[in-house]
Order: C-alpha cells, then structure tokens, then sequence
C-alpha cells in the first residue's frame, strides 16, 4: 500500500515537470528593456551618462556580453569638502558600534570602576549581591559620568567641525584622540609607560605626553588602571578581614569549630556597610580618585 501511494506521487511529479517544461518550451519570447527610450538617459545632478550604448546596438555576440552602464563610484565635493554618502556613514556607524566595547573598556575609566566594585562584592561574600548586571550598569553610568568633560570637548573639536566640513578625517581623528590622550596620561604612571617603551625600543623624556604613541600609552593606561583598582580593592578588604577574625576567634573560644565563621560574619559584614554607608563613600571616593 505505501509503495503503490509513492509510485502514484512519482508519476504526479513527473506529469507537472512535463507540463511545466511544454509551458517554457512554446512560450513565446518577451522583450524586456530597462530603458524607455533610445536616448541617454543621466543619472543624478551630473552631465556624464552611466549608459555607454543605447539599447539594441550590439551586431555580434561579443558586443552581448559586454555591459550597457559603467559602474562608477564618485564622491560628491562642495566648495572643496568631500560629504559621506549614507550607505558610508552607515559602514562607519556599524564600525564604531563593533569597537565602542573596547574603546569603553580600554581608554575610559570603566576598568578601575568594575573592579573596585567586583571586589566590593566579594570583600562582602554576599556571592551574587548585587547581580554582574547591576555592578556593569552602575559601572557604564558612573564611566560616562566621568568621561561627560572628556566626550564634551571630543564632539566641539572633533566631531562638529568635521560635520561642517571645517576639517578633514584625519585631522578629525587628530583631535578626537587628543582630550582621551590627555585623560590617560593624568592617569598612567611613569613607570608603566617607561616600560612599554622600552619594550618598543623607543625614548622619552619622562614628561612630554605628545611623545608617547597610542601603542604605548594605552596598555600603560591599561597596567595602571589595573594596579591602582587592585590597591582599592585590598584596602576595602581591611575592614571586612577584621570581623571576619573577630568571628572566627569568637567561634573557637565557644567551641564551634564546625561552623564555617563566614555564615556568621556576613550579616554582621552586612550591617557594618550598611551603617557606614559604604555604596557612598566606596563610589564617591573612586570617582574622586580620576580628578
């Protein structure tokens, strides 16, 4: 019964092939022409034609295979200034999105503000309190809170002449990196930087920041970021050790030395940051660490 039913749907496949090839077959043949007239026809504000014959010149098969219109791509200028068209500004847009993580995560505060935060978290062993979600949104907020002076002068020197046309890419560049250079250098240590570069077999003076390449300072930026949110973090360690002793010397004398002195200290941990305020003084406190 199932073959029979899968011979009958073979044969009703090949019957509407057939029909479908009879229909394609005694068709008769339709011309289709993408321009109206014989006439060139101009694309745009420009003079010059995208057409290079009319419609229905060729006289051999060579002259088929050959395309009517020249694909050109031009860069309109005015007065002098070149303009982007939309479909580059949106490959630029895409670009920047891809790389705004690393940007943010590199050349801004917001390494030394996660860190500090994740070890605030831990000193407190509340594990999951508050969630990875809140600690990197508090961290984005506080970074542009940071960085508003920075991002400020960026888009009045940078950006707005660069839309008007006043400037060009590079220059635009130029001075988009100069205020980011400015606030890495206030933050990177001596040290750092003369490590990188002679790493990279260069030479600096120990004061002129312009001296100092991207490829430099900006791991230099990173190393320093690093050190002084790990300094942070051990000093917000220093309270919380101490209740953390206090607990387990307590337990000992009262003979509990099966209970682990961490289910006891954190609510006491808890209070002790609560009563001090602690979210204000850690956060104003590392804000005031980039001024």
């Amino acid at each position: 019964m199932n073959r029979s039913k899968l011979t009958g749907k073979r044969i009703l496949t090949f019957i509407c092939l057939l029909i479908t090839v009879g229909i394609l077959w005694f068709h008769g043949t339709v011309e289709v022409s993408a321009i109206g007239t014989t006439d060139l026809e101009h694309t745009g504000d420009t003079e010059l034609s995208t057409v290079t014959e009319p419609p229905g010149t060729a006289d051999t098969p060579e002259e088929l295979n050959h395309l009517t219109t020249e694909n050109i791509v031009t860069i309109s200028v005015n007065d002098g200034n070149g303009q982007i068209n939309g479909a580059l500004r949106i490959l630029i847009t895409l670009t920047l999105i891809m790389l705004a993580p690393t940007i943010l995560i590199m050349m801004t505060s917001f390494t030394r503000i996660l860190i500090v935060l994740h070890f605030t978290r831990a000193a407190l062993n509340t594990q999951t309190a508050p969630p990875n979600q809140i600690l990197i949104g508090l961290a984005l907020i506080l970074t542009f809170f940071i960085m508003e002076p920075v991002i400020h002068q960026i888009n009045e020197e940078a950006i707005v002449p660069f839309e008007e046309g006043e400037i060009d890419q590079e220059e635009a560049l130029e001075l988009g990196m100069a205020p980011l250079r400015e606030f890495m250098g206030r933050q990177t240590q001596v040290k750092d930087v003369d490590l990188f570069m002679g790493i990279a077999g260069l030479e600096w003076d120990g004061v002129t920041i312009d001296d100092i390449p991207n490829s430099v300072l900006i791991p230099s930026f990173m190393i320093s970021e690093l050190r002084i949110a790990f300094w942070i973090g051990f000093m917000i360690y220093i309270p919380f050790i101490v209740i953390d002793m206090v607990v387990a010397s307590t337990l000992m004398s009262m003979g509990m030395m099966m209970l682990p002195p961490t289910t006891i200290s954190m609510p006491f941990k808890i209070l002790l940051f609560v009563l001090a305020d602690g979210w204000s003084l850690i956060i104003g406190e590392l804000v005031q660490t980039f001024y």
